[in-house]
């Protein structure tokens, strides 16, 4: 009776398959064409990685490189991260007039951003609140106001509005001496710092973008009713 068919070869060895089984003068051929492959791979992925993300040194001292390597076969109409990775300290301040027994004074500018870093700062769990809400209130009104603080939208009226009780909330819970009549804000845009080993050249100056004053209605107040009196921040 005949033994059982194994798949094997009339020698009893299995037949080779892929590059083993080529023979040695093409193994080390099929190698190189692997690695040049490869190496063309990791090469592109880079390049198109530069080309797509933010600016920085390695693009601005190889940039005609990468853009010779990717246009016009493998131009991108879009950023890696979009928007642009935050580059800039934006800070929302807030002063106000304030009635008093004593008359009509203007306190000091606020740095609402400020209060709302020492709330964070080594809280292992901070609010949404800290975090989020004075941030994206603002952002709210910029991208739906123009260069000059006119609304360029439906959505104009509601960021302002939504703003002004931000800053009403937080001034709320200070007493001033007296009653707030009007409110202004603005923001303190400064650019951060390239890294010590950078050439590039950016200053740190802050720039500043100052709102018209709002006169305060019962709108702005707290929900909870509590009184606009707020406390000097001298």
């Amino acid at each position: 009776m005949d033994s059982d068919h194994d798949g094997s070869s009339a020698d009893g060895k299995h037949g080779a398959h892929g590059i083993a089984g080529l023979s040695f003068p093409y193994q080390v051929v099929a190698a190189l064409a692997l690695s040049l492959i490869g190496l063309l791979a990791c090469a592109h992925v880079a390049m198109v990685f530069l080309h797509v993300s933010p600016s920085n040194t390695v693009t601005k001292q190889h940039g005609k490189t990468i853009d010779d390597w990717v246009y016009p076969e493998f131009e991108q109409n879009w950023k890696l991260f979009a928007p642009n990775p935050l580059q800039q300290n934006v800070a929302i301040h807030v002063r106000a007039d304030v009635v008093g027994a004593d008359g009509r004074r203007t306190t000091r500018w606020m740095s609402l951003t400020h209060e709302d870093a020492k709330a964070i700062r080594g809280n292992l769990f901070p609010s949404h609140v800290h975090q989020n809400e004075l941030r994206r209130g603002w952002d709210f009104y910029v991208n739906s106001h123009d260069s000059e603080n006119r609304p360029n939208g439906l959505r104009g009226d509601l960021s302002e509005r939504y703003i002004r009780r931000i800053a009403m909330l937080r001034l709320s819970e200070r007493d001033y001496g007296g009653t707030i009549d009007r409110i202004q804000l603005r923001s303190a845009t400064t650019s951060v710092a390239p890294p010590p080993w950078s050439t590039e050249k950016i200053s740190t100056k802050p720039v500043y973008r100052v709102l018209p004053w709002w006169t305060v209605t019962p709108d702005d107040l707290p929900a909870d009713g509590a009184t606009h009196d707020v406390e000097d921040n001298q």
